[in-house]
């Protein structure tokens, strides 16, 4: 591996090149244009008495606007101003789709009813979305809202229509094809440095990385632009199978090269691999699931949220909790073990040196960028329809991608085989540089670097001088 001939200098250059790198897509993303666009939305109360319907037009629409949200905010009378209120109320909701010719079209040909809760704190109340439709198939949209059992004390309510903002979408197309590019280039390059070993000669880190930079292929989605040409669920449930694949695929990576250090000999599919593949595919299972769950269900729910079905979701929380604490307890105890019985063996300890070093770093810059995103309530009860639209630049979506993108470039570099690989090998097949080659292998990294390979020359040419006088 290329890792095993990189100097200290070496090291920190491919530090200082992978955050330059990751510099420059968070300065893309910051010059960017906003993930999320708002506009008011006009609407006009019908005079029913018992339902209070109010139709709602959407702006035009185009597929560049990828989804659509409409939110409500509640503003009570100033009476009210010094009252806090959390009550429930049912809501009904039923969406028209408005093709290009005027004509009308149900989206559910029925009236959704779903409860919503109202929780005031003075004169404004929290946001409550109203409906979420995950693609689109229209160019215009008409919601008709109903209420009922609000009490008379509401003065106004406030709608908002959210989309996905055009110019966005069209910064994530060029982006995702740029890094389907890149992965494509550094794939190739990768399989082509190792195409003159056996397998069996392969690191671990190389088998894995030979398996990571397809799945990463998959990550950064070649289909995506499919979701602007085909007006289907399809290609966003493709996304997202995608993502938590490569994301899974990556974890377990980490097991396995932490425990794979130490196991240098036959690794048995019972003993290593199973309980690796089961952790991770709980994860990969429980992520999967809530996908699908969500996506489901909101092809025949546009009001679908996962509070709505609290009791299910509470329990696949606490399960997926669970798990992920297993599978941080069972990383660390590898990390802790490998370190600690390998930390005097050079070339094992430089491996596990660069590998903790970059993914410590790619976690704690994960950590920020999802603080930054969420805040404190990372850890509270979000929601995928929820969650979209609290982007507040590109920034914060590209920095991901770039992340673990450049993340896996830098793998891929390190753990290539160096130029001159084929050719130590092949001399170590010549007994007659044997020695040689093996002690300057097993001080590269020691302290006698200076003095060992002088005196393994010496000790050559004393045993070709001794056999010339005996001739």
């Amino acid at each position: 591996m290329r890792l095993y001939t990189l100097s200290k200098r070496h090291f920190v250059l491919v530090f200082v090149v992978f955050f330059i790198c990751f510099g420059l897509t968070v300065f893309v993303g910051i010059r960017g244009p906003k993930v999320i666009q708002t506009s008011a939305a006009n609407f006009s109360l019908n005079n029913s008495k018992k339902l209070k319907p109010i139709q709602i037009l959407s702006n035009p629409l185009s597929t560049y606007n990828q989804q659509l949200w409409l939110t409500c905010v509640v503003e009570l009378d100033h009476q009210s101003k010094e009252t806090s209120i959390q009550t429930s109320f049912p809501m009904t909701v039923k969406v028209d789709g408005v093709a290009q010719d005027g004509t009308t079209k149900y989206i559910h040909n029925k009236v959704h009813n779903r409860t919503r809760t109202l929780t005031c704190a003075g004169v404004k109340c929290a946001e409550i979305i109203v409906a979420h439709l995950g693609y689109l198939n229209y160019t215009r949209y008409t919601v008709t809202v109903g209420f009922e059992h609000l009490e008379h004390s509401i003065k106004e309510m406030n709608f908002t229509w959210k989309t996905y903002d055009p110019a966005f979408s069209r910064l994530e197309i060029w982006f995702r094809f740029v890094f389907v590019v890149l992965t494509f280039i550094v794939t190739c390059l990768f399989a082509h440095s190792l195409r003159k070993f056996s397998m069996r000669d392969w690191g671990i880190e190389q088998k894995w990385m030979s398996i990571l930079l397809p799945l990463l292929l998959l990550y950064n989605d070649p289909f995506f632009p499919l979701s602007f040409l085909v007006n289907s669920w399809l290609p966003g449930m493709l996304d997202d199978l995608f993502q938590s694949v490569f994301l899974c695929a990556l974890l377990l990576f980490w097991l396995c090269v932490y425990h794979g250090i130490r196991v240098q000999g036959e690794r048995k599919c019972l003993t290593f691999y199973l309980p690796k593949f089961f952790i991770v595919g709980l994860l990969w299972l429980a992520s999967v699931t809530l996908g699908i769950w969500q996506t489901v269900n909101e092809l025949h729910d546009p009001m679908y949220q996962y509070r709505v079905d609290t009791g299910n979701f509470q329990g696949m929380k606490i399960f997926f909790m669970v798990v992920a604490a297993v599978y941080i307890l069972y990383l660390l105890f590898l990390i802790v073990r490998a370190c600690s019985e390998l930390r005097h063996m050079p070339y094992v300890d430089l491996r596990l040196k660069f590998l903790t070093a970059l993914t410590f770093v790619v976690l704690v810059i994960s950590i920020i960028i999802l603080y930054l995103r969420f805040g404190a309530q990372v850890l509270q009860d979000n929601f995928v329809a929820e969650l979209s639209a609290h982007y507040q630049n590109s920034a914060e979506f590209l920095s991901f991608y770039g992340l673990l993108n450049f993340y896996l470039y830098t793998l891929a570099f390190v753990y290539s085989p160096s130029k001159n690989a084929l050719y130590e090998s092949q001399l170590k097949d010549n007994p007659a540089f044997s020695m040689l080659n093996d002690s300057d292998d097993d001080v590269i990294y020691g302290s006698d670097y200076e003095e060992m390979p002088l005196q393994n020359g010496q000790a050559i040419r004393a045993k070709y001088k001794e056999e010339s006088d005996s001739d």
